[in-house]
C-alpha cells in the first residue's frame, strides 16, 4: 500500500484558534501524546514568534524521538536561524518555510512581483539547506494561485532543494474537484516533481476540509496536514482523526496506510480538548460523544440484531472502550504508579506523590474511579510549571437560595504570599465568585465565555469548568476540574490569571503569527 504521511499542526495552526494559549508544559504533553498516536511530523510552533515559542519547540524537539519535529518560518534568514536554534537538537531537523503565491496575497500583502516571490523562496530554501536536511516549502493560498505560476514556482523550489512541497487551501475556498485537480496538474506538469513529497493542508471555512484532503490523496498527495479535533484559525483545519479513520474504514477505495495508532485517537482528542479548553461538539465525526449513540427505535433494533447495520466505526477502534479502573481508596502507590505508566505518564517522584494524594482524596469521595478521572489528575500534575509565582485558591464559601442574594467569600494566596479574603454578591453564585475574585487579582478581567461539563458519568462525576477571559488584549482560557463545580469555577478563573502571569514572565511581545 502507498504510505501517506500525517503532518500534525495542532501545536502551531491549532493554537492559533482564538482563545487558545498553551504553555510549554501543555505543549510538551500534547507532543508526547501525538508521538504515541504515531504522527509522522509534528509542527511544534513558530520559533521566531517569541522566546517562549522557541523554547517550547526546543523542548519538544529534544524530547520526541519517533516523530519528526518541525517549526514554521517565513522566507528570511532571521526566522530560519531561530528555527535552527530550536530544532538543531531534533533527531531529524525539519523546517517548514512558506510564502504566499496567490495574486491577491502577492499584490496586497507582500507587495511583491511573481519573480520576487520565486527569488525569495529559492534563496530561503538554499539558506535553510545549509542546516536542515528536511525542508518543506508551502505556497500560502496555493488553492487560489494561478496554475501556471504555481507549476513554475514549484519547479524552482524543488531545484533549490525542497524535500516537501505543500499546497494549502489557506482560506478553505477550494472544492474537492478543484483541489484534487491541482495535485494532478502538478504531477503531470512539474518535471522534477518525483523528487519531493506533495502535501495537502486544508481549512474548513466551507465545510469541505475532509473531502478536499481525501481528494488530494486520490490525486497524488503523499502527506496530509491537519489538527486534532479540527481546531485552527477561523473554522479550523481538517481533523486528522477523521482522515485517519476514513482511510482505514475505506481502505478498499483509497488503498493507503498512515501508520496512525487508531486506538490512541480518543485519548489524544480528550487531551487536546482538556488542555485547550475547546469542547468537542457532540455530533463531531469519530470523537463526538454522540458518534456511537443510537436513539431511534429502528436504529436500536438494528444494532441489537447486528451492530454493522448502523455502526461502521466501533468505539474500540479509536480506544473508546469505557473500561473502569480497578483502583479505589484501598489501592496502593505501586498499583497507582503502574497504572499511570500504562496510560503513558512519566511523572517525577514528587509529581507522582502529589497525583497519588489527589487520587486518594477523590477515592474517599467517589464510589468508582474512572480512567477519565485519572486522566485529569495525572495530566494536571504532568503539565504543572513551578517556575513562576501564582494565585492559589485557599477557600470558597457560598451563600445562596431562591430568597437570598448569592454571596461568595473567597480566600486566595497571592503571588507575593499574602493571604487575602474578599466577599461579593451577584445575580447568581457564579457571578458572585467572579466579582469576589476580581477584587483580589491585580488585573482588569472581562469574562468572555464560561461553561461547565462533566468528566465521566454519574452524579459523583468530576465537573470541569472552562473560563475564557480578556485581560488587556489577550484572550486567555483557564480550566479546572473538581467534584464541586463552583470550586472548579473559581480555580478556572485563577488558572486564567496565572497563565497571563506566566506569559508575561516568560515571553517577549510576539509577532503576528501568519497562517498557511
Amino acid at each position: 500500500m502507498r504510505k501517506i504521511d500525517i503532518f500534525d499542526t495542532t501545536l502551531r495552526d491549532g493554537e492559533q484558534s482564538a482563545g487558545i494559549n498553551l504553555n510549554t508544559a501543555e505543549k510538551l504533553e500534547i507532543a508526547r501524546q501525538l508521538e504515541r498516536l504515531g504522527v509522522t511530523v509534528m509542527e511544534a510552533g513558530f520559533p521566531a514568534a517569541s522566546p517562549g515559542d522557541q523554547e517550547a519547540v526546543r523542548k519538544i524537539a529534544g524530547t520526541v524521538k519517533n516523530s519528526i519535529v518541525t517549526g514554521l518560518a517565513r522566507c528570511n534568514q532571521k526566522d530560519i536561524d531561530a528555527a535552527w536554534e530550536a530544532l538543531r537538537v531534533a533527531e531529524q531537523p525539519h523546517i517548514h518555510i512558506f510564502l504566499a503565491t496567490s495574486p491577491i496575497h502577492m499584490a496586497y500583502k507582500l507587495k511583491k512581483t511573481p519573480d520576487e516571490v520565486i527569488e525569495a523562496s529559492v534563496e530561503a530554501i538554499k539558506y535553510a539547506k545549509k542546516f536542515f536536511p528536511l525542508v518543506q516549502w508551502s505556497a500560502e493560498d496555493g488553492s487560489r494561485t494561478e496554475p501556471d505560476f504555481l507549476a513554475r514556482i514549484v519547479t524552482e523550489v524543488v531545484k533549490a532543494g525542497a524535500t516537501t512541497v505543500n499546497i494549502p487551501d489557506t482560506v478553505g475556498y477550494a472544492t474537492p474537484q478543484d483541489y484534487g485537480s491541482i495535485f494532478k496538474f502538478l504531477k503531470e506538469t512539474v518535471p522534477n516533481i518525483d523528487r519531493v513529497k506533495l502535501s495537502a493542508h486544508c481549512h474548513d471555512d466551507l465545510g469541505m476540509a475532509t473531502a478536499n484532503t481525501l481528494a488530494a490523496i486520490e490525486n497524488g498527495a503523499d502527506q496530509v496536514e491537519g489538527t486534532i479535533n479540527a481546531i485552527g484559525e477561523r473554522a479550523g483545519n481538517v481533523g486528522l482523526e477523521e482522515v485517519a479513520v476514513a482511510l482505514h474504514i475505506r481502505k478498499d477505495h483509497y488503498n493507503v496506510e498512515t501508520g496512525i495508532n487508531l486506538k490512541e485517537i480518543k485519548r489524544t482528542s480528550q487531551l487536546v480538548s482538556q488542555l485547550t479548553g475547546v469542547a468537542i461538539q457532540p455530533n463531531k465525526a469519530v470523537t463526538g460523544k454522540n458518534a456511537f449513540a443510537h436513539e431511534s427505535g429502528i436504529h436500536q433494533d438494528g444494532m441489537l440484531k447486528n451492530p454493522n447495520t448502523y455502526e461502521i466505526i466501533t468505539p474500540e477502534l479509536i480506544g473508546d472502550a469505557h473500561t473502569e479502573l480497578v483502583l479505589g481508596k484501598h489501592s496502593g502507590r505501586h498499583a497507582f504508579k503502574a497504572r499511570a505508566e500504562e496510560m503513558g505518564f512519566t511523572l517525577e517522584p514528587e509529581r507522582l506523590n502529589e497525583a497519588f494524594a489527589e487520587f486518594k482524596k477523590l477515592a474517599d469521595r467517589k464510589k468508582v474511579i474512572t480512567e477519565a478521572d485519572l486522566l485529569v489528575i495525572l495530566t494536571d500534575q504532568q503539565i504543572q510549571e513551578a517556575d513562576a509565582p501564582i494565585y492559589e485558591l485557599a477557600g470558597v464559601q457560598l451563600s445562596s437560595g431562591t430568597a437570598n442574594i448569592p454571596t461568595s467569600t473567597i480566600t486566595v494566596v497571592r503571588p507575593d504570599g499574602e493571604t487575602v479574603t474578599e466577599a461579593a454578591t451577584g445575580t447568581g453564585s457564579v457571578e458572585s465568585i467572579f466579582n469576589a475574585l476580581e477584587r483580589i487579582v491585580s488585573e482588569k478581567v472581562h469574562i468572555l465565555d464560561y461553561r461547565v461539563s462533566s468528566v465521566g458519568k454519574g452524579r459523583d462525576a468530576l465537573g470541569e469548568a472552562v473560563v475564557k477571559v480578556l485581560i488587556g488584549e489577550d484572550e486567555i482560557t483557564g480550566r479546572d476540574a473538581a467534584q464541586d463545580v463552583l470550586e472548579a469555577t473559581a480555580n478556572a478563573y485563577l488558572n486564567a490569571i496565572n497563565r497571563k502571569l506566566v506569559k508575561n514572565a516568560q515571553q517577549a511581545p510576539a509577532e503576528t503569527v501568519p497562517v498557511t
